[in-house]
Order: C-alpha cells, then structure tokens, then sequence
C-alpha cells in the first residue's frame, strides 16, 4: 500500500524537481530504497538458485551449517530484519510527500502517450541531411585545394560548431562524395577519444588507421609502439591520403604535435579534415597559413521545418493541417539545431493527438535557466518523455566514456545483469526485450552511427552523440561515477565505479575502497602495458557485496583472486583479453547467478574447471580456452545456456 501511495506521485515528483531542490533529495531517498528493497529480493533469488545447485549436487545435509546462511530459518530471520527496515524506511518516505503538493498521475493525458513504434534506425542517409548541399560544396572544394606551402604536404581542415548542428553527419557526407573517393588514394575515418595524448589512445588511433587502410582485420596485440609507427608510414608513403577525425576536444598543442608527426609521409595535397567544438582547438590543429576553420552555422528555419516534418509525419503531412502552426512554434525552440529538431520530431511521430503536441510546446522546461541551452532541452524533454524502464537503460551508457562504441549484444547482457529487462509476455526472451529497447531508443536518436557486422542485427554497433551523453550524466546524477586520479571519495550514494588507470603504478585509488557496500557495478580501464593491480582488485571484490557487474577485461591480470567465489549476485563477468591466464578458480562456479561469462581471447587459458554445469543461469559464454574437448567440463548439463561462442 505504501509503495503504490509513493509510487502514484512519482510521475509529478520527477517533473517539480528541476525547481526544488527538497523534492531531488525526497526522489533520491525514494531510490535509494528502491535499491536495497531491489538488493534484499535478489538475495532471496540467490538462496533459490544455490537450494538447485544443492539438490543438484545431493550433498545437502539436514543439520549443516544450522547457524549460516544456508539454513532456511536463519536464512528466513536474517531476511524478516532486513525487509522490516526496509518497509520503515518506505512508510518514512511516504509521510513526507505531504510537503511538495504532488499530483497522483497514474496516466497523464498531457504526457506524450507511448506505444509500440516501428523499427528504423539513427544512421544518417544523405537524404536525411537537409540544407547543407552548400557546406558540403565548401568544403570539398577546400580539400581539392592544393597545399599553401610546397613545404606543407599535409593540410588540417577543421569543421568548427557548437554540438549537434551536425558537424559528423556533413563530414560523413563529404567523406562519401564520389569527387573526394577520385581525388584521394586513401580514406580513413576515426572517432577521436577525449584525450588522445595518452600511449593507450595513441596506439588505437594507429591501429584504427591500419586495419582501415589495409582493409581487413588484422591483430596488432603483440607489436610495440615503434612497430606500428612503422607500419602506419609504410602505408602512408608518398600517398595522398584523407583522414577525417571526429570530434576532437584535445586543446594540448604537444599532444597534436605528436600525432601529426605519426601522420607525415603522404604525398603533397594530403588533408585532415576535423570536427570540433572547440575554436581553440580549430586554432591548434589548423594548417599554418592556411585556413583556420570553416564555421558551421546552424539550419534556416524552413530547412529545420523540413526535417521536423520528416520525422513527425513521414508521408501524411497533409492528412494533420491542425498540428502544422503547432509544430511550426516548436521547431522555433529547437534554435536551427537539427539533433533537437529530430528528437523532437521522433518523439511525436505518430502521435495526432493535438494535446500531446501542446504539451511539447508549452513544457516549463523551455524556460529553465539551469539547462543554458535550448538542445539540452529538447534532449531532457525527449528523454522525459521515455517510459520508466528505458529512462534507467539510458542513464546507464553514462558510466561509458564518451565516444565509445557499443555492440547491441553486449549492451543489452548489461541491461540484463541489472534486472532493467521487463516485458508483460513472461514466454519473450531477456535477449528480444533488450532488442526491442535498443531499436526503441535508436528510432529515439539517443544512439548515432549505427553499423552492422556480417551476421546483421545480431552484431551491429553504434555510439552515443556526445550531447546525449552529457545529458545521461545530467540524469545519472549521483549514481554513477569514473574515477580517476582527481577523485578524492565515493560516495555512497554511488551504484556504479569506473576505475581509469586503476593500474599497479598508480594504485592511489586504494584508500577510496573503504565502503563500496552498494555498488553494482565497476569497469577497470588500463593504460597500454600496465596491469592493474591483484591487491587493488581483489580488495574491490571482498567490499562489494552486490556486485552484479565486473569486466576486467584487457587488465592484464595473471590469476583471477578466489574472492570471485564471494560474488553470489553477479551476473556479468568479463575476463576477457586477459592473455595470461592459465586457469580459473573453482570457487568461479559458485556464482549461481551469473549470466554472462566472458573469457574470448584468453589465451593460454589451459581449461575450464569441471564444476562449470553448476552455473545454472549462465547464458552466454564466450571463451578462448587450449581445452580439446569440452564435453569432460560438463558444458553440455548448461540448461540455460543461449550462446556459446568459441574463438
């Protein structure tokens, strides 16, 4: 009763809070014992799962361990507390709702009704790009330029604007015009990470361009930095090449100095060709005595109108004369900005009902000050619009750095891990679900850059447009947080941790680790060569409690830590990339509730442990493994296995 009083305001609650601050902090509360009812219902489905891998085994005993967790009536009066302190904290929470006048709005009229949409995508055809037929003339005709200088063979380009004007989607266009594949030997296009001073970021970027220039998929893990420079110029030689780099905020000049200097050696009339929205750094990278940048403006009204159109009605413009005057005013907020004017127009496609258009007009959040531009409106009110469910799927890409390439399989095994997977059909697989909230959030615009591997939709990708991005973090709030060397303590509040260069040579992150009691989930990162450190995760492993997610993937670990054992509520571990690891502990198979076991590319990987049938939730299982038969490993007593891939 008390969660359907709190739960019929909520809708109201998340609206007001932008304007009071008193009511954030109630909604914070609200989660923040959501969670750890969430965590004490999962411990009754962990005691379930371990009762069948019990009966399983037969080795159950009537009177062992009476005084531990797997005695039913200690089992039972350890829970009885818990659930006790939960539903005061609930019964808390519900009194104080009182003081912020909320409306119950089970289902509100002036919200933009959902339902089922159909499929599409958010790759960007050249018929979708509209008005920038003379930008696209500019900026080939500078690249047919010859070089300023005789000494200049190599000349920078930077496309400047402030985000989503849609500075990717017109490099994509010139980058694809038939005159630039005839003029240029070479194309190469690369999405640029934040900082690319780094050694790491440095050799992706130039294993990026060599697989893309030798056009195949080649393994470049075992050559050194000088080996791959070496490479990259014996490709460039007396080429001339065109590398477009994507979204580039690096403003250090030493860092671009270094980079360019990996990128000489093409024949005269080679060129860079940027994005940025950053002058400063249309400034750095700029051709000496050459052009400084070209200034990307934002759409004519009419074009905007266009687009909005497009999206909106499709085909049937004529059919709604009543919703034209309406959507004209809206496409007026959106300030020649064609991400906000797509949002938007994906956001009422379908919809005829004139109130729903009204709604999106008169929101109060044109208005607020605190969001300094209207894209970030549009977005937030795009994102407001999303049902309860795919509004947690889109806070969690926030943990991700920006830029980062998602794989549809991989995001939804993340989905899954956090119970975010819901659907009314109890006979629809989690995997169709997460498929379905994908597509949903594609035809969206919340995901860009969308392609597709040799098996289709079953292996495509995407990224997430640097604005989403920041608005995923708006809302992540204080859930999620990468820490790097800058962070001085976690939060409590804190249910997901990115650990940057959590390595042996800077393991300073150690006195962090004093409560991580609610995470659910941490990623470590490394840079290049470095480990990260066996004490420091395993010191990370023993504090948290409700892990449900650990990659340690590319980590360079040598032996997984026995603590693994302890962690009965994760559902996703990633080992893979781990070159050095030979075995696995047993205790491995003492996670019941694993979902997803990822081991590809471990390779010296000698077998897997013969108690691996116990994992009775496990899913998916991808591993590299020198094991000749895997029938002595009991894979095949795997009941819920749905994908098996080995490498």
């Amino acid at each position: 009763e008390t969660l359907t009083t709190v739960k019929s305001v909520v809708l109201d609650a998340e609206e007001k809070q932008i304007h009071n601050h008193r009511l954030s902090d109630w909604l914070g509360k609200l989660k923040d014992a959501c969670y750890d009812a969430e965590d004490v219902l999962d411990e009754f489905e962990v005691e379930d799962l371990r009762r069948q891998v019990m009966k399983q085994r037969s080795i159950g005993r009537k009177f062992r361990n009476f005084f531990g967790c797997s005695n039913p009536i200690a089992f039972r009066f350890r829970m009885g507390h818990q659930i006790k302190k939960i539903r005061e904290r609930f019964d808390e929470i519900a009194k104080l709702r009182g003081e912020f006048n909320l409306i119950e709005r089970l289902d509100d009229h002036r919200r933009v009704v959902h339902k089922e949409r159909e499929s599409t995508h958010s790759f960007v055809l050249s018929s979708d790009i509209i008005g920038r037929d003379k930008d696209r003339e500019k900026i080939i005709e500078l690249l047919m330029q010859a070089s300023s200088g005789e000494s200049e063979t190599l000349s920078v380009i930077p496309i400047v604007g402030i985000g989503g004007l849609g500075k990717t989607a017109l490099a994509q266009l010139v980058f694809n015009d038939q005159r630039v594949e005839e003029h240029f030997e070479l194309k190469i296009w690369m999405r640029v990470f934040e900082d690319f001073g780094g050694r790491q970021i440095m050799r992706e970027i130039m294993e990026s361009i060599i697989v893309q220039i030798m056009r195949k998929c080649v393994f470049l893990g075992d050559l050194n930095t000088q080996q791959l420079q070496r490479i990259l110029r014996d490709h460039l030689n007396s080429k001339r090449y065109l590398l477009v780099m994507d979204d580039v905020w690096n403003e250090d000049p030493e860092a671009w100095r270094k980079l360019k200097s990996l990128l000489l050696g093409g024949a005269n009339g080679s060129k860079i060709l940027v994005t940025t929205r950053s002058r400063k750094v249309a400034s750095i990278m700029g051709t000496r005595g050459g052009t400084t940048g070209y200034n990307l403006q934002g759409l004519p009204f009419e074009d905007c109108l266009s687009l909005f159109m497009k999206y909106a009605f499709k085909e049937e413009r004529d059919k709604h004369p009543n919703l034209i005057k309406i959507g004209e005013e809206i496409v007026k907020k959106c300030g020649g900005i064609p991400l906000a004017v797509r949002a938007l127009g994906s956001l009422l496609c379908g919809k005829t009902d004139k109130r729903n258009w009204e709604y999106v007009r008169d929101i109060e959040i044109w208005q607020l000050e605190q969001m300094d531009t209207g894209i970030l409106r549009a977005l937030r009110l795009s994102y407001d619009q999303l049902p309860p469910h795919l509004k947690q799927c889109v806070a969690y890409c926030s943990i991700f750095p920006k830029g980062y390439q998602f794989y549809g399989d991989s995001l939804v095994q993340f989905w899954m891990a956090h119970g975010l997977l819901q659907s009314h059909n109890k006979k629809e697989e989690l995997d169709d679900i997460g498929m379905r909230y994908l597509k949903e959030l594609l035809s969206r615009f919340f995901f860009q850059d969308l392609s597709f591997g040799m098996l289709g939709m079953e292996t495509f990708s995407f990224k997430m447009h640097d604005l989403m991005h920041d608005l995923a973090l708006l809302v992540a709030k204080d859930e999620f947080l990468v820490v790097n060397s800058d962070c001085q303590f976690i939060p409590k509040k804190v249910r997901h941790l990115s650990f940057v260069a959590a390595n042996a040579s800077r393991n300073d992150f150690s006195s962090l680790l004093s409560d991580l009691g609610r995470v659910r989930t941490i990623f470590f990162s490394t840079d290049d060569d470095e480990k990260t450190s066996q004490s420091f995760i395993e010191s990370c492993i023993s504090k948290s409690q409700f892990l449900r997610v650990l990659d340690l993937s590319g980590s360079a670990i040598e032996v997984c830590p026995r603590e693994m054992g302890n962690l009965k509520h994760t559902r996703y571990l990633d080992l893979s990339k781990n070159y050095k690891i030979k075995k696995l502990p047993k205790s491995i198979c003492e996670l019941q509730s694993l979902q997803t076991l990822n081991l590809a590319g471990c390779l010296e990987l000698e077998e897997l442990p013969k108690d691996i049938r116990y994992l009775v939730n496990l899913r998916l299982l991808a591993l590299t493994t020198k094991q000749k038969s895997l029938q002595e490993s009991g894979i095949r007593s795997l009941g819920s296995l749905r994908c098996l891939s080995i490498s």
